[in-house]
């Protein structure tokens, strides 16, 4: 698997505000994009900015610009302002990680399913939320099930919004 990943600002901050970004980093290294409107709407907390500015200068992530007056400008707009019948307006940070996705041919790092899945099948993007990274780093074994269970509450704690109460039920769900 080599295409990038990328986060918008939800998924991106749940791995963030729990200091775990590093399952992230081992599972998608040298291939984690962050949209620039991502940036901007971290850079708001300051923790959450030190910790993606170290993660730019050590070259850990990149940022990416979405240009205006391209396809890629277009369709952003296009979700932010006026979509087609049927389809939510979303948020800029979701919204320019969709387009990026498309652009790049990339995996969608999202949590926000319930805005953006009728995007996600229009496009037929590859997807993945904050639970989904959690298995495959219990997969690759850099965590194990107590582990994830751990940073799953630290998780819950800090207000992000997951799929189950604990990790073992996210687990035993996807059976």
């Amino acid at each position: 698997m080599t295409e990038p990943l990328f986060l918008d600002t939800d998924c991106l901050s749940t791995f963030l505000c729990v200091g775990q970004e590093n399952l992230v980093l081992q599972l998608y290294a040298g291939r984690i994009g962050i949209p620039q409107q991502v940036y901007f709407e971290l850079r708001r907390v300051q923790f959450m900015k030190n910790k993606v500015d170290a993660l730019l200068n050590a070259n850990r992530v990149m940022v990416y610009q979405i240009i205006a007056g391209t396809d890629a400008g277009y369709l952003y707009l296009k979700l932010t302002e006026h979509p087609d019948q049927g389809y939510k307006i979303i948020g800029s940070g979701e919204a320019a990680a969709i387009v990026l996705t498309k652009e790049y041919n990339g995996i969608l790092g999202s949590n926000n399913m319930r805005d953006i899945l009728p995007y996600i099948k229009s496009f037929n993007l590859q997807h993945r939320t904050s639970a989904d990274i959690m298995v495959e780093a219990l997969d690759h074994l850099l965590i194990n099930e107590g582990q994830g269970n751990v940073i799953w509450r630290d998780m819950l704690q800090r207000n992000r919004k997951l799929p189950t109460d604990t990790f073992t039920q996210f687990l035993a769900s996807r059976k």
